[in-house]
């Protein structure tokens, strides 16, 4: 009875207002309209939230080409840090390579001596919020790290990509791509909000090359496999057989023919190499070949049959991937490129565009439908657009409850706010049938408008507080893939349902349908 005696006085007052003034009702609805596109820019956008798993990686790159025993040390001190932290409950590390595929957008990191992982497991009850503030505090105190580049890396919903950001540059020329590159990078690192930017190029790997003279190595009896096998030896090692344990089953174990080798490659290893000639004469490997150090890429990608060079960054705590990534474009197109050279802003961005792609076209199925639909409802245009003039009233409370929140506008909540359509058109449709029966029947324009208004309202509330009643566990929840797509749904409702109530009827006013009254057409 309280909330009815409301209803008719409070309500049916704003309306017999708004009813009045039906122009500055719509232009204050547009004005509210307007203003929530605008906050948006505020809001910001991503592709997917970071997942709320209690897990993280830390990538360990020893410098180039370092022994994986020394790589193994570095590990060890890692690990040491890690053991401190009471919210850790256990960690497993991989020396040499990557962790085996433990979420699925992340693949294993092929072998390679300089390079470690470990994988952190977090106690179940630890939140993604705290769960950031122990990333961040640690990328604080490795970065830099004495000998090592140290990344504490999040896992990531969505498709599988290198970095959020990530810059591909291409062209044909390599020691042009590594000059930009190398210009890039620092345009990068120095963006507000980037952290651990990544330039492949920027160390090249060194290699020993052996030119055998064959001459050389003929005139002095010298077989060209037997310098081939002792070089393997040296720098490898031979396997010579294997080893079984008597005293235990299934214990194998490979005999292997090598020399000390240090943690970095040296020409030392060489040095004291002798080969036997054919007679059995040892003959050092210096007067049979060229032993020289010679630098080269550590790897050559190509895209689209052009050869690239993709400069990376990850994303700082508290900033947006999309203003990051929009700021670090704008800085570099201040960059004059050489003729046939280009970059393009790949990693986040791809997958935007790869997750949209075809988005813009399931909507316009989506809206011809809605339209399709509410046209055989009514059997005309105008009752149409009355019930669709409540969709942007919807987006207003979506966005101001992803603001309020602190959540951005992400694929699943542009998800939610379609679903949210829906919903509003339902509630809508509602008001405007019985709008319509009580003209059918008789009744004046605005006595019909201001009586449906004042006899559906409540019924729609309860409808959408039962709707949002059934979401709050979701908005609620910790996951934070799911929870916009509740948020904004809960948030449209809300606004929908309070500013529909007004804005709806006044629209039914300007653009009344044409109703047959007793066997005549009213107007």
């Amino acid at each position: 009875r309280i909330l009815q005696k409301a209803i008719h006085g409070s309500y049916a007052k704003l309306l017999d207002k708004a009813l009045k003034h039906p122009k500055t009702t719509i232009v204050i609805a547009v004005v509210i309209f307007v203003g929530s596109l605008f906050l948006t820019k505020v809001v910001g956008s991503s592709l997917f939230p970071a997942s709320e798993k209690p897990q993280f990686l830390v990538d360990i790159n020893a410098p180039l080409q370092s022994n994986i025993y020394y790589t193994d040390s570095l590990t060890r001190e890692i690990e040491k840090e890690l053991k401190k932290i009471p919210e850790v409950q256990y960690f497993s590390s991989n020396v040499g390579k990557g962790n085996p595929r433990i979420y699925y957008n992340v693949t294993q990191r092929n072998e390679q001596s300089d390079f470690a992982q470990i994988f952190v497991q977090l106690y179940p009850d630890v939140n993604p919020t705290k769960k950031l503030e122990i990333i961040e505090a640690l990328r604080k105190k490795w970065t830099p790290y004495l000998n090592a580049k140290v990344n504490v890396v999040n896992f990531e919903q969505g498709q599988a990509m290198t970095a959020p950001v990530e810059v591909r540059l291409m062209g044909e020329n390599l020691d042009t791509l590594r000059s930009i590159a190398a210009q890039f990078e620092k345009i990068v690192g120095t963006t507000s909000g980037t952290t651990y930017t990544d330039n492949p190029v920027k160390n090249l790997k060194s290699d020993i090359r052996i030119e055998i003279n064959k001459e050389k190595a003929q005139s002095l009896g010298v077989a060209i496999p037997s310098i081939s096998r002792t070089v393997r030896m040296a720098v490898a090692g031979l396997n010579l057989g294997t080893f079984s344990n008597p005293n235990a089953k299934n214990e194998d174990y490979d005999i292997v023919l090598s020399t000390n080798r240090p943690y970095y490659p040296s020409l030392n290893v060489l040095n004291n190499v002798y080969v036997n000639a054919n007679n059995g004469t040892p003959v050092p490997l210096s007067q049979l070949a060229n032993i020289h150090f010679e630098t080269t890429q550590q790897s050559i990608n190509h895209y689209n049959k052009s050869r690239t060079v993709s400069v990376t960054a990850f994303v700082k705590n508290g900033f947006l991937n999309t203003d990051v990534i929009n700021s670090v474009d704008a800085n570099l197109q201040k960059v004059k490129l050489p003729e046939g050279y280009s970059y393009t802003m790949a990693g986040e961005m791809d997958n935007k565009k790869d997750s949209f792609e075809g988005f813009g076209s399931v909507i316009l199925v989506v809206a011809f439908m809605f339209i399709a639909v509410l046209v055989l409802q009514f059997k005309t245009f105008k009752s149409t657009l009355i019930v669709l003039s409540v969709i942007p009233l919807g987006i207003v409370g979506a966005v101001l409850a992803l603001l309020v929140t602190g959540n951005t506008m992400s694929f699943v909540a542009t998800v939610g706010i379609i679903a949210l359509a829906g919903i509003e058109v339902k509630n809508t449709i509602l008001l405007v049938d019985f709008t319509n029966q009580l003209r059918e029947q008789g009744m004046e324009l605005n006595q019909a408008i201001e009586e449906a208004g004042e006899q559906r309202f409540l019924p729609i509330i309860l409808t959408t507080l039962t709707a949002i009643g059934g979401l709050l566990p979701i908005a609620w929840s910790s996951n934070p893939l799911i929870s916009p797509l509740a948020i904004v749904m809960i948030g449209g409702l809300i606004t929908s349902t309070l500013l529909s109530r007004i804005v709806t009827p006044v629209v039914y006013k300007l653009i009344p349908p044409k109703l047959e009254v007793k066997g005549k057409a009213e107007h």
